[in-house]
């Protein structure tokens, strides 16, 4: 979107979403004089790293006494994501389990979704004294097959990550990951509030809360429906980044947005 004073940008791309601490700042630093030059906005969004981790939990925190963590989950079966490249060879699905994929190299996790702990926390005030991930994988009790290609009976069908955000030894703001290929994987596992996956917010304090977000569409799947609300979190707050101000925006800056002039009746 533009405007007469500048350019405004929406957009997803998951190292922007906070990337203080995250990004370095020599990265950074040529963004925001360039924001700042072209009297430009940036806001970069979605759902996870997105709305389910910083409006929502945020939203939740606002109410609470005290908190001594905030748990954001995505739980989903990814059996219908149809990604070869992403599947197999980011993320390591169908492959040995001492075979270690992209996304479990060291600050990889870290890196993808810094950017959640890093502004739960900002949000919250707090300054963490290191963000750390942990992962487990789990093997296919036998050959099976999913929309991305074949998963051989031992190699990789589950994945559950976390990255936590430490104060003082403690986990103060953690995002974690359930992933399954298959519903009856990993019963011991979160499960998800609704068939094929929901996003989940816990909240320990006083009170303590745990919110499940179901996504459904009439157009497709859990999936497809979660790919809808990426891109409408987005493009629903570019009124609010038209009107912000130049540089780097986040949630923590933008007002709400309340999906004026969506309505369709009947």
């Amino acid at each position: 979107s533009s405007s007469a004073s500048g350019s405004r940008l929406s957009a997803i791309a998951v190292f922007l979403q906070y990337p203080w601490q995250v990004l370095p700042p020599e990265m950074l630093a040529p963004l925001e004089e360039a924001a700042q030059a072209g009297n430009s906005s940036l806001f970069v969004g979605g759902i996870d790293p997105g709305f389910a981790n910083d409006l929502l939990p945020l939203a939740l925190a606002g109410t609470c006494q005290s908190i001594q963590q905030i748990r954001c989950m995505e739980i989903v079966d990814y059996a219908t994501y149809d990604s070869a490249t992403v599947m197999f060879d980011v993320m390591g699905f169908g492959k040995p389990l001492d075979e270690i994929p992209m996304l479990l190299q060291p600050g990889v996790l870290s890196l993808a979704w810094g950017s959640v702990v890093r502004q739960l926390a900002a949000g919250l005030g707090l300054t963490l004294d290191a963000v750390t991930e942990t992962y487990v994988r789990e093997p296919a009790p036998e050959d099976f097959d999913i929309a991305s290609g074949h998963i051989g009976k031992g190699s990789a069908a589950a994945l559950r990550f976390e990255v936590l955000g430490m104060v003082d030894g403690a986990p103060a703001v953690v995002l974690e990951h359930v992933t399954r290929l298959r519903e009856d994987l990993c019963p011991d596992w979160p499960q998800p509030a609704q068939p094929g996956g929901s996003y989940r917010i816990e909240i320990t304090g006083e009170p303590s809360y745990a919110l499940d977000l179901c996504l459904s569409s009439r157009h497709g799947d859990h999936n497809h429906a979660g790919l809808v609300a990426t891109a409408m979190r987005v493009v629903n707050a570019i009124p609010a980044v038209v009107a912000a101000a130049p540089g780097i925006r986040t949630t923590l800056d933008l007002p709400l947005v309340t999906g004026r002039g969506l309505y369709q009746g009947g």
